[in-house]
Formats: C-alpha cells, structure tokens, sequence
C-alpha cells in the first residue's frame, strides 16, 4: 500500500471515529433535552399547585383564639 493510499485510510478511520462520537453525543443531547423538558413540566405543575394551596391559605380565616382563653 502506498504512503498516500495509508494516510487516506488513516483519514478514514479517524472520520469514522468522529462521525460514531457525534452521533453518541448526539443521542446524549436528546436524552437529556427530554429530562429537561419532563422537569420543566413538573416545575409548572408545582407552581401551579402552590399557587392554589396559597390561594385558598389566603382565604382561610385567621387562627385565632377562642373567645374562652
């Protein structure tokens, strides 16, 4: 095999190589977008729940003491 024969082979590989890297990490990337995605999600349910208990907590009356004490 040639000198310009090996070095292109050489190429070759190391294309591969880089091409498998991209698509592992571009696996990686997706799978956490999703995480991020599902916990954004979940964030919005809490502050959505919070926001009720708080609503209903404000409308509660004051604790107050009996008029006994």
């Amino acid at each position: 095999m040639s000198e310009q024969e090996t070095r292109i082979t050489q190429l070759e590989e190391v294309i591969m190589h880089q091409a498998k890297t991209i698509d592992e990490l571009s696996d990686q990337l997706t799978a956490q977008w999703k995480v991020v995605e599902e916990t954004r999600y979940k964030l919005e349910r809490l502050v959505e729940r919070f926001m009720t208990l708080e609503e209903e907590t404000a409308e509660a009356p004051a604790n107050t003491r009996p008029p006994h004490y």
